[in-house]
């Protein structure tokens, strides 16, 4: 069985699934794409506003989340450091 995300990996699957669909998502989708539940997804969206990490973009009746330069740096940083623990093995 698989051992449970930690807070930054949420975040992190949270952007990577909003830069997987090019940047933008509705909310429902990343719901669903991320495994969150509404409750978790409301908490977690809410940080990352007041974080600057992404952002709500209106587009022809849609309300979308879009994901902020500042997100993207957080998901590249977040991926070198993962490589950093798998290369001295922690």
């Amino acid at each position: 069985m698989e051992r449970k995300r930690n807070r930054i990996e949420i975040i992190y699957d949270i952007l990577r699934v909003i830069q997987d669909k090019g940047g933008k998502i509705k909310k429902t989708h990343l719901m669903y794409k991320a495994n969150l539940s509404h409750n978790q997804m409301k908490l977690y969206l809410n940080e990352l506003y007041k974080k600057g990490l992404i952002e709500n973009i209106s587009s022809s009746s849609k309300y979308l989340i879009q994901i902020t330069k500042k997100g993207r740096d957080f998901s590249e940083k977040y991926v070198q450091v993962r490589e950093f623990e798998r290369t001295f093995g922690l």
